[in-house]
């Protein structure tokens, strides 16, 4: 493992003070263990409007990923999948950084077991990023400090990101010997293949406005004050959207993601908006277009 050079360290503007700790961050292996701060490792919070707030709540571990938190997540996000009226589901980490990734206990308790164990265990993350990819609202992740790792492919696997200034990333499992397996798909998804490659292979570490550049995140806040302000901004656009449209445009992207453009996409397509137009959202909104006033969902 190596730490960031002179170089990188100026062209990130950090101190090599706060390198060193966002190297321990990058590599948990140098992590010293901390006891949790709440034995509340998920935090779920709504407002009466739609509006969800989960929180990662490891803020004395960095928020780092070990089997219970991501068993507390995966059961949060199928909650979500069920939920009525959710509109927005906003992803944060306690305590200023968004998620360091693996936790040291965790991964030591990994390297004991055998593959077919490291295999189960790794379906607990693969499952977990899955459930938050299906949650029919809409899904964004504010980074603050870090999103290592693990913790960078929960970013890669909401619709959409944004980071305060100064977080950092890095895709850190090369420089373990290990690879980002369970996240490939969600990362490759969000940069594409080339940029993943890139980041993988070279597990170099990056900030905001270079994860903005490869499509990781969509916005860089210029600090953590902004926060409250753009979900207050992103919560009050949502209300004039159909909750259930939202859902099904979510799922149609991921239906029509890949596929060639041939006879059989053009009829899925052309019955999945036959249906919304017959479907009491469809039916609603364009009555009340054509009535001149709001849909009842935004009320």
């Amino acid at each position: 493992m190596t730490n960031p050079t002179e170089a990188e360290l100026n062209a990130l503007d950090i101190t090599p003070a706060e390198a060193a700790e966002i190297n321990a961050i990058a590599h948990p292996l140098l992590a010293d263990p901390a006891p949790d701060a709440n034995d509340d490792l998920v935090q779920i919070d709504s407002t009466a409007d739609g509006v969800v707030f989960v929180t990662i709540n490891r803020p004395d571990k960095r928020n780092a990923f070990d089997a219970p938190t991501i068993a507390a997540l995966y059961e949060a996000f199928e909650t979500l999948q069920g939920a009525d009226h959710v509109r927005v589901v906003f992803i944060r980490g306690a305590g200023g950084t968004f998620s360091a990734g693996a936790d040291l206990s965790w991964m030591a308790d990994a390297a004991r077991w055998s593959e077919s164990d490291n295999r189960d265990d790794a379906m607990g993350l693969a499952k977990m990023l899955k459930a938050l990819h299906d949650v029919p609202a809409l899904t964004v992740a504010i980074v603050e400090g870090a999103a290592m790792g693990g913790g960078a492919g929960l970013v890669a696997a909401c619709d959409m990101a944004v980071a305060v200034r100064g977080a950092k990333f890095a895709f850190s499992e090369v420089k373990l010997g290990l690879i980002p397996g369970t996240i490939a798909p969600y990362v490759v998804e969000a940069v594409g293949a080339r940029t993943a490659r890139a980041l993988f292979m070279t597990a170099d570490l990056f900030d905001a406005d270079a994860a903005r550049g490869f499509g990781l995140i969509g916005q860089v806040l210029d600090s953590a004050a902004e926060i409250d302000g753009f979900i207050a901004g992103l919560a009050s656009s949502m209300k004039a959207c159909a909750p259930g449209a939202v859902g099904e445009a979510k799922r149609l992207v991921n239906h029509v993601a890949g596929h060639r453009i041939d006879h059989a996409l053009m009829e899925e397509t052309a019955k999945r908006i036959a249906r919304a137009r017959v479907s009491p959202e469809g039916q609603e909104g364009v009555r009340a277009f054509l009535d001149k006033r709001k849909p009842a969902w935004t009320q």
